[in-house]
């Protein structure tokens, strides 16, 4: 069966000036009939998805919904990145244009808010200039609540919905299927969007379009305070002499237990900085976050104090590592290192 939004473009082509103020009963019908859509269940047989972005995350995140039976497209700046993808049967685009074109609902994860603003709204290959009505972006990008806002007019000005919905859960989150979902936009497309969003974790709905970001941003904020305290009392517990490994079973099962340590405690005994969230995208993280601070007039000491220890890290060269690089700035300041 083909899609609602399919249908919408081909009546738009029939009635190429149907935007304009001379014909508004074409336009009411357009406008009415992608609203019945978001009423519509969504699976495999109706829905055609698009996914911009195959990196550490996006490519485990494509993975559940091939797996699930859905019709794939995807693009990625770097083509080899998306070869796993093609071979497990996802189809190859050009452009985020020419994906869009063959999607239903386009998803997106990219670096920075510059890259959002590119695959997705760029006027001749951005993803809602392919789009046909009815059609939905959902920018997972951890960006700015303000472009997520931009992103959202641009949509309704085409008669598409844009959703924000960045996650949280990193790399092992992302291949397990387990990842928090923070949405911001109208909470019936998020609705139905849940059976696709059930394949990659759990969906948390958080208000109006810009919501999932601050939420995220908050959920960064978070993270980042618990980062240094994970990382100090790993230097402490060894200039004291305990056992590390020992020490960090200890406190799992108490109250400085933390998702954190759960992730990331034994991959910094191990030496292994191998990114399930990189280093340069956290410091962008954090960036954003202390802006919306200026913004609102708030101080977070906190949070200042771990972006400045992070973007040590970047100015050392070690961007592309994961996040639980963080040991070694703390290692560099005690003049120490684990294991010796």
């Amino acid at each position: 069966m083909r899609s609602l939004s399919y249908l919408l473009g081909s009546l738009s082509r029939y009635f190429p000036h149907s935007q304009s103020s001379s014909t508004p009963h074409l336009t009411f019908l357009l406008r009415s009939m992608a609203t019945s859509a978001a009423a519509g269940p969504i699976n495999p047989s109706n829905t055609r998805l698009g996914w911009i972005g195959t990196g550490v995350m996006g490519r485990s995140m494509c993975a559940h919904l091939i797996n699930a039976g859905y019709s794939l497209t995807v693009f990625n700046r770097t083509l080899s990145k998306a070869q796993p993808l093609v071979d497990m049967g996802a189809r190859l685009a050009q452009t985020p244009h020419d994906l869009a074109a063959q999607s239903d609902v386009v998803f997106s994860i990219v670096g920075y808010p510059s890259d959002v603003l590119q695959v997705l709204l760029d006027p001749f290959n951005g993803a809602l200039s392919g789009l046909r009505p009815g059609g939905i972006l959902v920018d997972m990008t951890t960006s700015e609540p303000s472009l997520a806002v931009e992103i959202s007019t641009a949509a309704s000005s085409k008669n598409c919905s844009s959703i924000d919905a960045p996650i949280s859960g990193g790399d092992r989150g992302a291949k397990n299927g387990t990842l928090a979902i923070f949405a911001g936009g109208d909470e019936a497309i998020v609705n139905r969007l849940n059976p696709i969003f059930t394949l990659m974790g759990k969906v948390n709905y958080m208000g109006p379009s810009g919501k999932g970001q601050f939420a995220k941003l908050a959920n960064q904020i978070t993270i980042a305070s618990t980062m240094v305290g994970l990382v100090e009392g790993i230097i402490y517990a060894h200039k004291a002499g305990l056992n590390v490994a020992s020490f960090l079973d200890a406190i799992s099962t108490g109250a400085a237990g933390s998702k954190s340590l759960d992730l990331y405690g034994s991959r910094i005994l191990k030496r292994d900085f191998d990114p399930g969230f990189f280093v340069n995208h956290f410091v962008k993280d954090l960036g954003i976050c202390l802006k919306e601070c200026q913004n609102m007039g708030l101080a977070l000491p906190g949070l200042a104090l771990a972006q400045q220890l992070y973007l040590s890290l970047k100015a050392h060269g070690e961007g592309n590592l994961g996040t639980q690089a963080l040991i070694l700035a703390l290692e560099r300041l005690n003049n120490a290192t684990l294991g010796s």
